[in-house]
């Protein structure tokens, strides 16, 4: 494919080809997250309504009982394993918070500075995260700690989390990549257009 074909031309573009290949896939593992994020949050809504459904009912009838044992243990579950999943994919598409105020009044220079430091911190930050998350994991796969309320091995939703995690530490060194060869750091096709336009 030539570069005029490529639509990943102006983003991968003046990386030589290694590390253009090694973003490339961490931009898909991060979109991957994405969706699994979404699946996340349409299980946790289906669980959540179906606690509700399961309340009514147990208005109704004796024979339905008055909740699900297991909705809000495993909506925190999902909800952990959806932000962390999700920011990945949020981190390319430039969604987290950034002090724009100060992005504006920096000359690009310094701002590349900037944005090499602040992704040099935040991948370490993030690598912390993970790893820490699979010790809290594996402590509990080696004791089999299973939850109260619904006798689940905790290791497995934590590593979800863990998985989560590992992925924005991952997403987080490419953007240090990025931010190192001078290549863009948004990808413009991951924003979601606002309301206005």
């Amino acid at each position: 494919m030539t570069p005029g074909n490529d639509p990943d031309a102006e983003l991968y573009g003046s990386a030589p080809a290694p590390v253009a290949g090694v973003l490339r896939w961490i931009d898909r593992l991060g979109l991957a997250g994405g969706w699994i994020a979404a699946a996340c949050l349409v299980a946790l809504t289906a669980l959540i309504l179906a606690e509700i459904l399961v309340r009514l009912l147990s208005r109704v009838s004796d024979a339905v009982p008055a909740d699900i044992p297991v909705a809000w243990e495993y909506s925190a579950y999902l909800m952990g394993a959806s932000f962390l999943f999700g920011a990945a994919v949020t981190l390319r598409a430039g969604g987290h918070i950034r002090v724009g105020l100060l992005l504006a009044h920096v000359p690009p220079p310094a701002l590349r500075l900037l944005e090499i430091a602040a992704s040099a911190v935040g991948t370490a930050l993030t690598a912390f995260l993970a790893w820490s998350l699979l010790q809290f994991a594996l402590e509990a796969f080696e004791r089999d700690q299973t939850s109260i309320s619904s006798a689940t091995p905790l290791w497995i939703p934590q590593m979800a989390v863990v998985a989560g995690a590992a992925l924005l530490a991952l997403q987080m060194s490419g953007r240090l990549i990025q931010a190192l060869f001078g290549l863009p750091l948004v990808e413009e096709r991951l924003k979601i257009s606002s309301l206005a336009e």
